[in-house]
């Protein structure tokens, strides 16, 4: 069993609180390098719509950068805001991204079509002229496409394979906005310490990314060399994964976390599923419970004992790490359960657990959660019934009545879409503060 937390300090500055210093106080910092370095460059101006769509240039380039250290999953950020507040961020940033890129090629082409006298047609297939300009021309292209299919309603209509596929194209956009800002002499190779100046930030930046994205898993994963250990049927559709490997006690994961599964041989390598841990980290096995909802997911009961398995994370900020209260609330619904599960396990104080579930045969690891429930001293409400039948006892009535000092109380929110929306909104209603919701929705930037 392992060590519960306890609840910090009232007085301590909040995790999520101290990211977003960080993050937003070095993106200041940087904005202002730039606008002083624009202002005292002694570049020649050609006229004022030139002047200014370089100056949203210097933006463009300072954004894109913002983007690659949201989507590089490091830890010291993903800890502390988690994938849902980091994917949220990056989602915002890229439609910024898109209409500042917009602004900057509309006043770069109306400056120069004025210049040389010629109509916006023909002066932007003059610019196109120019390698370095047509590579950025591309790139405003792809990521016009990529705004386009990100929107609520496309992104509905798309499937995530696709979306996936068409995302990756940013990638290119890295390199093709490399070349283009290289040869933009005028403004970002002026002088020798602007030069050294970008020449770090990108850097910096694509250093961020390779160690996220690709050092880390993969030396973790050499380190760790996980491997299936058993696999338990939890229901009809519910199967449990418990993985091996070495020095798990080294593995900084937590209760409530996720980790991107693969099994090589199983599925493809691009497929990666994102499940939660569903037993607390106790430094000799990992667990993970899915449901069988798609193909990948089905097949995990015929895995074989002993398959490698190659393991991302571990990833998401649903943990004790963001208690605030000596209180909780955990909310589950379906096999969101997994990681409130594992949870209740790893904190302590007065805990109340809302399980939402179709029926009682539905509720998966029930019979885990109420021993759990009984060690802690906690209470145990299931929660029967389907949502779209009107049924909810998630209303603020209904938490209010579960939970009467629910204000009072950190809450813990991991179930579908639906019921997970339905829940935040009522907290907002009971005028619960942000800082003391924590909800896991698996969405993934970048």
């Amino acid at each position: 069993m392992t060590a519960t937390s306890q609840a910090p300090a009232r007085s301590a500055v909040h995790p999520s609180t101290t990211a977003r210093l960080v993050l937003f106080g070095v993106l200041a910092l940087n904005l202002l390098f730039v606008w002083y370095s624009f202002f005292t460059s002694d570049a020649p101006a050609k006229n004022s719509l030139i002047t200014v769509g370089r100056f949203v240039g210097l933006h463009v380039a300072l954004i894109m950068i913002f983007q690659l250290v949201l989507i590089a999953r490091l830890p010291f950020l993903d800890r502390r805001l988690g994938m849902d507040q980091l994917t949220t961020l990056h989602r915002w940033v890229g439609f910024t991204l898109f209409w500042t890129l917009l602004a900057h090629v509309t006043f770069i082409v109306l400056g120069f079509a004025r210049l040389d006298g010629n109509p916006v047609p023909v002066q932007i297939l003059s610019l196109a002229g120019s390698f370095p300009v047509l590579l950025g021309m591309v790139a405003f292209l792809i990521i016009g496409l990529v705004a386009v299919v990100s929107a609520r309603y496309a992104r509905r209509r798309l499937s995530y394979e696709a979306w996936h596929a068409i995302h990756f194209l940013l990638y290119l956009v890295i390199v093709l906005a490399l070349i283009h800002q290289l040869f933009e002499v005028t403004t970002f190779t002026a002088s020798s310490w602007s030069r050294r100046y970008w020449f770090l930030l990108w850097t910096l930046a694509l250093a961020a990314l390779a160690i996220g994205r690709v050092v880390l898993p993969v030396w973790r994963n050499s380190r760790h060399q996980f491997r299936v250990a058993a696999v338990v049927p939890e229901s009809d559709d519910v199967v449990s994964v418990h993985v091996t490997g070495k020095h798990l006690d080294r593995l900084p994961a937590r209760a409530g976390q996720f980790m991107l599964w693969r099994f090589p041989g199983h599925n493809p390598w691009w497929q990666v599923n994102p499940w939660s841990l569903s037993a607390a980290p106790n430094g000799a096995s990992l667990r993970l419970t899915a449901k069988a909802v798609g193909r990948t997911s089905a097949g995990l009961k015929d895995l074989p004992v002993g398959t490698r398995v190659f393991a991302e994370g571990p990833y998401g900020a649903l943990t004790s790490v963001q208690r605030t209260r000596p209180a909780s609330v955990l909310i589950a619904g379906g096999i969101g359960v997994t990681p409130i599960r594992a949870l209740l396990e790893d904190l302590s104080g007065p805990i109340t657990v809302l399980y939402r579930v179709p029926s009682m045969s539905h509720a998966v690891l029930y019979d885990e959660l109420d021993s759990l429930a009984r060690m802690r001293d906690a209470r145990l409400h299931v929660l029967p019934g389907r949502t779209s039948e009107g049924n909810t006892p998630f209303a603020p009535a209904g938490l209010l009545g579960l939970v009467p000092d629910i204000t009072d109380r950190d809450v813990f929110v991991c179930g579908p879409e639906p019921m997970t929306v339905a829940v935040l909104t009522a907290l907002r209603e009971l005028g619960v503060p942000r800082s003391q919701i924590h909800a896991e929705r698996f969405r993934l930037a970048g």
